[in-house]
């Protein structure tokens, strides 16, 4: 039992570090995903040909 006791802190704040790294980790490929998402629709946006798809453009 004298192990455990003396384990157990090191145990939990190891567990606890783990969920966080992973936790930031998660956030992070979630950001890049959203940010490639924005980028890819972003270039699409500036793909577009700017003739005819504007009514008022020639106003």
């Amino acid at each position: 039992m004298e192990y455990v006791a003396v384990l157990l802190p090191s145990i939990v704040v190891g567990l606890i570090f783990w969920f966080a790294m992973k936790s930031i980790f998660n956030a992070d490929k979630s950001e890049r995903q959203a940010e490639a998402r924005a980028k890819a629709e972003a270039e699409e946006r500036a793909a577009k040909p700017l003739n005819g798809s504007d009514p008022d453009a020639g106003k």
